[in-house]
């Protein structure tokens, strides 16, 4: 791994002289310096240092052979030279300008080759282009959609394939919706359901087959409910129910589980 103490050498692993280089001027002018703020240096941190003292020269290295020196270019040029690299080969120059590109540029970026890209692309595109990336390979990238998609709109994603992407909708979904996914096959995403639907929607639940579900429902459902789960499989669930039936409430001193994040 490179870092500032490394002796400057370009992207080709040659050693670095102020006395050969194009910016040989800006040197003497004071902005550049050799082993810190250098744009033929290998080292991403000084690249970035010598655009940040010569922003007006972002534009000039945009086509540099070296990737690095393009991805860097690309967060100091201007956004109207930024276009030109949507297709740049390296994955880390697009991704750059994914941070930056006006919404007209980036909708042309939703089918990205990298995952990374698609990544950004949906943590920046507007809410209303958002459903064109409801089926992306990815599943990081749904989830991004997940987490941004008007809650209106997350019932496209009640039965993604991806247990993460279910549970993200399961935390933001409208109510008139989260009951549907209560029998969802992964237990988190039934959890965050349990903890969330209203109480009359709970009793289907109570025959459930992970405990910790059984639990969170009865944390919350009505009280004539309870007997049932006396004899329940699990102790835990047994003792809560047991707890909630009991005049004073809780018994002083017994643990009660915090299951659902």
């Amino acid at each position: 791994m490179i870092t500032d103490t490394d002796p400057p050498k370009d992207w080709q692993g040659k050693d670095l002289h102020c006395a050969d280089c194009a910016n040989h001027a800006l040197s003497q002018a004071g902005r550049c310096q050799l082993q810190h703020a250098c744009v033929e240096d290998c080292y991403a941190k000084r690249i970035d240092r010598f655009f940040d003292w010569n922003p007006n020269r972002a534009k000039d290295y945009l086509t540099h052979a070296y990737f690095e020196v393009r991805a860097v270019a690309a967060k100091h040029a201007d956004v109207f030279h930024l276009p030109a690299l949507m297709h740049d080969p390296d994955e880390t120059v697009r991704w750059s300008i994914a941070q930056r590109l006006p919404q007209r540029h980036l909708l042309l970026m939703r089918s990205d080759p990298n995952r990374e890209v698609r990544i950004r692309v949906a943590a920046r595109l507007e809410e209303s282009h958002l459903g064109s990336m409801l089926q992306d390979e990815d599943y990081y990238v749904r989830q991004v959609v997940a987490r941004r998609l008007p809650p209106g709109m997350l019932v496209m994603m009640m039965n993604d394939p991806d247990a993460q992407v279910r549970l993200t909708v399961a935390k933001r979904i409208g109510q008139e919706w989260l009951v549907k996914m209560s029998g969802d096959e992964e237990a988190s995403v039934r959890l965050e359901v349990a903890s969330r639907i209203n109480g009359e929607q709970l009793p289907p639940l109570l025959k459930d087959p992970d405990w910790r579900v059984r639990y969170e429902v009865v944390s919350r459902i009505a009280d004539k409910y309870l007997s049932r789960m006396l004899n329940d499989e699990d102790s835990a669930v047994r003792e809560l129910a047991r707890s909630r039936l009991t005049p004073e409430g809780i018994v002083p001193g017994r643990q009660v589980f915090s299951l659902v994040g």
